[in-house]
């Protein structure tokens, strides 16, 4: 019988770990438990969206490979709270993407009463003892990608229970989950009572079991076709970023697209490949943008942001083998025609000037990145 992924992380918060959570983000014992708990399931339910595409799956099965196990006291011992929380936060923004990583703290700052920032530094926390028990689950069982994929996707009912009320609320708000994937669990404990119910009739004629049997059967039916619905409107509303997994399997990238997303672009837990998207995809919704100083002023800041992720993303190339540095700075050249359309357009405007050390920064970054 397979394992209660939701339990099984969630005993891995001794108290030892719940004291230095607490330490470390400046929170009294029983916060720490609450939010702690509450993140478990927030994490083990984007990763149970995450493998819904191969690229997905093979994205996490890889990185879980690549895990020592999950015991927490060890983690926190050989890195300290700091080195594990930022090891958590490289993790999850490399498999999820920086906005969906972001969205979730968020949810879960607001519901601890952490603060944005102290919800960030939880999920950078908790990420790395999920993934441990994901891994050793694994290794334990043998597992594939496919298998691991299955074994998140049988547990997404369970997984979306665990989630408290109050932050569920949350995590809707941010679009993160959907109200329709909510009454998945009603819809089949309702099945079950019924089933209960009629089985304790007794019926001692054939046509009477029968019928007891449809009336029992009915609401299995009105539970599959809200999970239909709820997927369908989950696929229309799910962010940008994890759609980027979703397109690594396209062999020939439209004219818009950054391209395709090798699955060997992983360094230190991060997908590059997810990384370069992220950054691109803020440049091209940022750049249009600036026509004048006031919009120049408002852009920039994130235009930066963007940059400094290259300059990351620049570091850990180092680290991939030279059929990984090509695939990445084929990534780079294919977008970078439209970047430099976009600049050249913004050198044209009023906005030019004030906008131009940030451009030559970016160009040189691009540049930089092609030739890794």
């Amino acid at each position: 019988m397979a394992v209660n992924l939701v339990s099984a992380a969630q005993q891995l918060l001794t108290p030892e770990v719940i004291a230095q959570i607490a330490s470390f983000l400046g929170m009294d014992r029983s916060a720490a438990q609450k939010a702690a708990t509450a993140a478990i399931p927030t994490i083990l339910a984007s990763l149970s969206d995450l493998v819904g595409t191969p690229a997905g799956a093979n994205q996490l099965s890889k990185l879980l490979s690549q895990q020592q196990g999950g015991n927490p006291t060890d983690m926190l011992r050989d890195a300290g709270a700091p080195g594990l929380a930022q090891m958590g936060s490289s993790m999850l923004s490399g498999l999820l993407g920086g906005r969906t990583t972001d969205a979730m703290a968020q949810a879960i700052g607001r519901f601890a009463g952490t603060g944005d920032g102290g919800g960030k530094s939880l999920l950078a926390m908790v990420g790395p003892m999920v993934l441990g028990m994901l891994s050793k689950q694994q290794h334990d069982a043998g597992m594939d990608a496919n298998g691991l994929a299955s074994l998140l996707r049988s547990q997404k009912d369970q997984i979306m229970a665990a989630i408290p009320s109050g932050l569920s609320d949350q995590l809707s708000a941010s679009g993160l989950i959907d109200n329709a994937r909510s009454g998945m669990a009603t819809a089949a404990a309702t099945g079950s009572r019924i089933a209960g119910v009629s089985g304790a009739t007794g019926a001692t004629g054939a046509s009477q079991a029968a019928m007891a049997a449809g009336r029992a059967q009915w609401p299995y039916w009105l539970a599959a076709l809200v999970i239909v619905a709820g997927l369908a409107i989950y696929a229309l509303q799910r962010p940008t970023e994890q759609t980027v997994a979703q397109n690594t399997n396209v062999t020939r990238p439209s004219a818009g697209t950054v391209g395709m997303a090798p699955a060997d672009l992983t360094v230190d837990g991060v997908n590059l490949a997810n990384q370069v998207n992220s950054s691109l995809g803020t440049l091209k919704a940022q750049l249009p943008t600036i026509t004048d100083q006031a919009s120049a002023q408002a852009a920039l800041p994130k235009i930066n942001d963007a940059i400094s992720q290259l300059d990351g993303i620049t570091a850990r190339a180092a680290k991939l083998s030279p059929e990984g540095r090509r695939a990445l700075a084929k990534l780079i050249v294919a977008a970078a025609p439209a970047i430099n359309e976009m600049c050249d357009k913004i050198s044209a405007t009023p906005a030019g000037t004030i906008a131009k050390p940030v451009i030559d920064n970016l160009r040189a970054k691009l540049d930089e990145l092609a030739k890794v």
